[in-house]
Order: C-alpha cells, then structure tokens, then sequence
C-alpha cells in the first residue's frame, strides 16, 4: 500500500479542516443576518457570475461550494510552501497560524472581492465575527497545525 505524501497531507488536511470550519461559521453567522446557507454559497459564485449568481440555482450553489474549497486548498498550499522557506510557521504554529489567518482575512476582502465581479464590500457584524474573529482560528489555525503535524 502506497503511503501518502506529507506535502500531500498536510495541504489535504489543512485544506479541508480551514473549509469545513470557514463555511460552517459564515453559514450560522450570516443565518443570524437572514441568510441561508443556499443564499451564502450563491454568494460565494457571485465573484465569478456577479448578481445573475442567484438566478442559477443550485448550479452557482455547487461553484460556490467547488470555488470556496478552492481557496481553502489554495491557502493551505500557501502556507505550506512558505512554511519550507520561513522554519517558524511549523516552529510556532498558534502564533502562526493565527496571523496567517488574518492576513487570508484581508488579502481576501480587500484584494480578492473587490476585483471579482462582486466588488468592493460593506462590513456588518457577520463580516466582523466571521474575518478578524474566525479566520485566525477556524482557518489559519487548522493550516498552521496541520502543515506542523505533516512537516519533517
């Protein structure tokens, strides 16, 4: 049986874990907003289909998931190869990964959003709750500590 690579594994792991947590929180925090986990995954595509998003069903729901995962991965592999130049993202991976998680936070909503077809954003309190608070725990956390697990 053939063994998994750890580059592998911790890009795998860390991936999965940020994009679990990362979608469960903007689910509960943005359904105390109104809003329905249907509705954020379409909001999610709207960075590529811009406001026809919601006119699409369940297939800008389904990119929406595909598109979030994507990111989650991507972050992940980030991480990773930074961590084989910078020896204390697995050295200190709480400190780590708590930063890195903000600085997703923002490269996110201030780079990313504004140049998708969305555009710049507005912050409410689900925004607050779900960046600066969620991300450095719920994703860079999970990265950070699975790139350490995984890394020789």
């Amino acid at each position: 049986m053939k063994t998994v690579s750890k580059p592998f594994a911790a890009i795998f792991w860390g991936g999965l874990l940020a994009g679990i947590f990362d979608i469960t929180q903007a689910f509960i925090g943005f359904s105390l907003m109104g809003s329905t986990p249907f509705r954020i995954l379409q909001s999610i595509a709207r960075g590529i289909f811009g406001v026809r998003s919601r006119e699409m069903g369940w297939t800008s729901a389904a990119i929406g998931l595909l598109c979030h995962f994507t990111v989650a991965f991507t972050a992940a592999a980030v991480y990773y190869l930074a961590s084989k130049k910078l020896r204390v993202l697995v050295e200190r991976p709480v400190l780590s990964g708590l930063v890195y998680g903000d600085l997703v936070f923002l490269f996110m909503y201030f780079v990313v959003i504004p140049l998708s077809a969305i555009g710049p954003t507005h912050f409410n309190i689900a925004t607050y709750i779900t960046g600066p608070v969620g991300h450095p725990l719920l994703v860079g956390l999970p990265i950070a500590l699975a790139v350490r697990r995984y890394s020789a």
